[in-house]
């Protein structure tokens, strides 16, 4: 008699993630970590202090399941103030994590075959959740220096069972951001195929240069086809909170919330106050911004000093060098490896963010990168280690 396997085959042969790997190697061995984005700084004391206030002052059991009233109504006039966005708090479910909330999307929208459409690289959550939902990934390969949107493309990977879209506006790994033009042209795709985009917008406030967050569920006739995905954790720097919210309108809002239900059924009830609190206080956005910017600026030029090319980036928490462009000639992988065991630095190989594409093109193996959110000391180490091994290659 054959014996059915014990472990569902999206999980069976998986390993951990790449940001986890490099990690746990880094707490081995010693080396200074920039290959996890999360800040090292003190976190913002306007929040730890509401945090610790709420503990004190407001109820630690359960909230409503969709999330504190307070915390989405900040969510819905921060939205509105900063994108223009007009959203009601009905139409917002709290969650533990903005991976909660790609994972609630997922399952409310994907059925047994269903395609989706992925552009790579992605966080490397999308895929697996696809899968185990039933649906079928089905990747667009961006491909550097500019991870552009291309509508030839798009049109070609589309199916007659394509249901959804995933979009990460701001880009992580590359930093990117896409423009007025590629929104307008991804929005007319989803309406033209009658498709859904769950849309991963974490990184819509850490952005740099003047540049500006546009939404897009805020194109034209996308507002009730859009699952729009916020983080506290990115906008304040405070990853282990763990509190991010997903936004839709319409029949979409209210399947999210009967997945959410199911899943966490609610979060942190202390944290959601202080979030609510910190999304009402420009000051600490400000603050944190101008800290991060520094950071970014101390890194860019301490790579460039060691004669490595830095890619163009316009938000996130991170940068990425081109190895070829550098005169490096290592994978990106091997890149990653050996400067973690040889010179104490991690980082990440942007090929383990890829799954191969319907567009002819393969992963570029060329591209690494690192998080700058450190402190001044931190990356000043950092970027000693890696010039002088750099020098020695």
């Amino acid at each position: 008699m054959k014996t059915r396997p014990r472990i569902h085959s999206v999980y069976a042969d998986m390993g951990t993630t790449v940001f986890e790997r490099m990690s746990a190697l880094a707490r081995e061995t010693g080396a200074i970590n920039l290959g996890q984005g999360f800040p090292d700084g003190p976190p913002p004391a306007p929040l730890l202090d509401a945090a610790a206030r709420a503990l004190h002052e407001q109820s630690n059991q359960y909230p409503p399941s969709v999330g504190l009233l307070a915390l989405r109504e900040a969510v819905c006039a921060h939205y509105a103030r900063t994108q223009g966005l007009e959203l009601a708090p009905s139409e917002v479910v709290v969650t533990s994590g903005a991976t909660e909330a790609i994972a609630a999307a997922v399952l409310a929208l994907v059925s047994e075959g269903d395609e989706v459409i992925l552009f790579q690289p992605a966080y490397d959550a999308y895929a697996p959740m696809v899968r185990r939902a039933g649906g079928v990934p089905v990747s667009v390969l961006l491909q550097p220096p500019h991870f552009r949107y291309d509508a030839a493309v798009l049109e070609a990977a589309v199916t007659s069972r394509t249901r959804a879209i995933m979009l990460n506006d701001p880009l992580n790994p590359a930093g990117t951001v896409a423009s007025a033009d590629d929104l307008a042209m991804i929005a007319r795709f989803c309406v033209a195929h009658d498709l859904v985009a769950i849309c991963d917008e974490v990184w819509e406030q850490v952005r740099f240069d003047g540049t500006v967050h546009r939404s897009l569920m805020g194109c034209e006739g996308m507002a009730e086809r859009v699952v729009k995905i916020g983080s506290a954790g990115k906008i304040f720097g405070l990853t282990g909170w763990k509190i991010g919210w997903m936004a839709a309108k319409g029949d979409l809002d209210s399947a999210l919330a009967r997945v959410h239900q199911f899943l966490t059924f609610t979060t942190a009830v202390p944290l959601q106050w202080a979030v609510a609190e910190g999304l009402e206080r420009a000051d600490i956005l400000d603050g944190l911004h101008a800290d991060w910017a520094a950071s970014r600026a101390r890194l860019k030029a301490g790579l460039e000093a060691a004669g490595l090319t830095v890619l163009p980036n316009a938000a996130t928490w991170f940068l990425c060098i081109d190895l070829v462009a550098s005169g490096i000639a290592l994978t990106d992988r091997e890149f990653s490896e050996r400067a973690l065991r040889e010179a104490g630095v991690a980082t990440v190989p942007v090929s383990a963010l890829y799954e191969s594409g319907q567009n002819g093109q393969g992963a570029p193996s060329h591209i690494v990168r690192l998080c700058f959110t450190k402190p001044d000391d931190v990356l000043d180490e950092a970027l000693e280690r890696i010039s002088a091994w750099v020098r020695g290659l």
